[in-house]
């Protein structure tokens, strides 16, 4: 199995784009900017989306793609996510005011895009993995995923404020790598928590559910432009403080376009 990191930051600037992983060239984990790096040949090998949730940063350059590869496509592309997101979707987006409606696009039984609901908890089938839909805590209802092609889970938290119910979940999972969002420095520690997302501090009360220290990589994503510099140093403060702040190194990795997971 391999995975791509088109984008991993929590907005825009030069070199950091928004949150897309591609998946055996076939599939994408959520749509954000970093899907604009992808050839037109590439973007029209794409089959299948899954989204963790609405926001923009998710899902800003499937419209785009859409756009850029329909006439190359001789099927719909398949996109997945939550009963609301995909509402959000048809409302907000496919709606011939901010994008043309290409549910029903080029025609109603031939249509450039198609909508398919799954539901926390399922497993489907997708691009020879296997994609477990995860607990996921935010402002809008959201997911995480875990995908397995065989050798064990990638599993990326999406954009979440903390949820016991994930962490139990990876603790029954055969994990090789895990790709955790923390948004915000300390110094905005009450706007994380208000917008569902993790700080340093969250994120340490996070880890302390694994009972031991892992035998995987624990990436971090989804810093804002603005904010990678001190999340970063705040976390080295926190392991500097004397004891290991869960128990065990942190060890955590920052996420970068670019990057390539193989399991």
């Amino acid at each position: 199995m391999r995975i791509r990191v088109l984008g991993c930051s929590g907005a825009i600037a030069r070199n950091c784009r928004t949150t897309s992983f591609l998946v055996n060239e076939q599939l994408l984990i959520d749509a954000g900017t970093g899907v604009g790096d992808l050839t037109l040949d590439e973007m029209a090998r794409i089959n299948d989306v899954f989204l963790t949730h609405s926001h923009l940063d998710h899902i800003a350059a499937l419209p785009l793609m859409l756009d850029s590869v329909a006439k190359l496509r001789h099927t719909p592309l398949r996109v997945r996510g939550l009963p609301a997101t995909l509402q959000a979707l048809r409302q907000h987006v496919f709606n011939d005011v901010i994008w043309p409606d290409f549910t029903r696009l080029p025609s109603a039984d031939k249509p450039f895009l198609t909508l398919h609901p799954f539901e926390l908890g399922e497993q489907l089938p997708c691009a020879d993995v296997q994609i477990e839909v995860l607990p996921a805590c935010h402002a809008v209802p959201a997911v995480g995923f875990a995908v397995d092609g065989g050798h064990g889970a990638w599993v990326f938290s999406g954009d979440t404020g903390g949820d016991p119910r994930f962490w139990a979940r990876v603790q029954q999972l055969s994990v090789k790598a895990l790709v955790i969002e923390t948004a915000f420095g300390e110094a905005e520690h009450e706007l994380a928590v208000r917008s569902g997302h993790l700080s340093p501090i969250t994120l340490i009360e996070e880890l302390r559910h694994l009972p031991r220290q892992p035998d995987y990589p624990i990436h971090i994503t989804h810093t804002k432009p603005s904010e990678t510099a001190d999340i970063a140093s705040q976390l080295q403060a926190l392991e500097a403080q004397g004891e290991h702040p869960v128990g065990w190194p942190l060890c955590l990795k920052g996420l970068q376009a670019g990057d390539e997971f193989i399991i």
